[in-house]
């Protein structure tokens, strides 16, 4: 296989299981001059389990910048690069952004070479609406958390996140909080030998009461807007309510808003309602 000179090459490696790994992945590791790692103790396992020897360079969220200068030193002279992270696809929630966007600027080839996702890997298992939305790591304090899940919620396609074991349970009572009424596939050790999968309603789900090992990937259905979760009554009663204060149109919106239910049948109850006081 011949590889073109001057060239990044972005490289998907196994979540897991190290017979994932694609043939021409192998091909382009053993015809790199140089293999840009996330963790070179972590990559040389798959290396030497694929019998490859190259140059190794550690290349990290916490070296990038220091980095950068001498990576864009090797393509200039047409070496051929290859970024691997720990697991999966880099520069998706892992290090390569400003490497690639550095690489745009200088003209330089940038070559994908894909491979496994832990995030297409959990939606193809899911049953969720295939339209998705992929977040990555949520923030980890209660203000920002809250701020996000909260946007979130208003979208009508299915949501994957990455979360540290260790704070699952964290993360699954703010779930709880903002997406009432929809489904959850949590995704353990994927391809490995313990690949677990949790699904469960969010609103029936228990916290873990022992500790969860490896890092998590969870998948949320899309917003669910059918019949079975709309409260006629209650919306009816709130209707009557609002109407004797506001316009039909700000009350529409605002129940739209607060019951997260289906826009027409709120119109439509909020217009029945004033034409039956109109001809009493």
């Amino acid at each position: 296989m011949e590889l073109s000179n001057k060239s990044l090459y972005i490289v998907s490696t196994p979540i897991g299981n190290l017979d994932d790994i694609t043939i021409r992945a192998i091909e382009v590791l053993k015809n790199s001059d140089i293999i840009l790692c996330e963790d070179t103790r972590h990559s040389l396992k798959l290396l030497n389990y694929l019998k490859i020897k190259k140059k190794l360079i550690s290349y990290h969220k916490f070296n990038e910048k220091k980095e950068l200068e001498k990576i864009i030193k090797y393509l200039n002279e047409g070496r051929i690069l290859s970024l691997i992270s720990d697991a999966g696809t880099p520069s998706i929630s892992d290090p390569g952004r400003l490497l690639i966007q550095t690489c745009v600027k200088e003209n330089i080839n940038i070559i994908p070479i894909p491979g496994v996702s832990s995030v297409t890997s959990s939606m193809s298992v899911s049953g969720f609406k295939d339209q998705f939305l992929f977040y990555g790591f949520l923030p980890k304090t209660d203000r920002e958390l809250e701020k996000i899940l909260s946007s979130l919620s208003q979208l009508s396609f299915s949501l994957v996140f990455f979360i540290p074991s260790i704070k699952i349970n964290f993360y699954l009572t703010k779930f709880k909080k903002f997406f009432s009424g929809r489904k959850l596939l949590i995704a353990k050790e994927l391809t490995k030998i313990h690949e677990t999968f949790y699904r469960e309603d969010i609103d029936k789900i228990n916290m873990f009461k022992t500790p969860v090992k490896g890092e998590l990937t969870v998948v949320i259905s899309e917003k669910n807007t059918k019949d079975e979760f709309f409260d006629e009554k209650k919306i009816n009663k709130k209707a009557k309510m609002y109407l004797k204060k506001y316009s039909l149109k700000d009350v529409v919106e605002l129940l739209f808003k607060s019951e997260n239910v289906n826009k027409k049948k709120i119109y439509q109850i909020c217009l029945n309602i004033k034409k039956n006081e109109e001809n009493n």
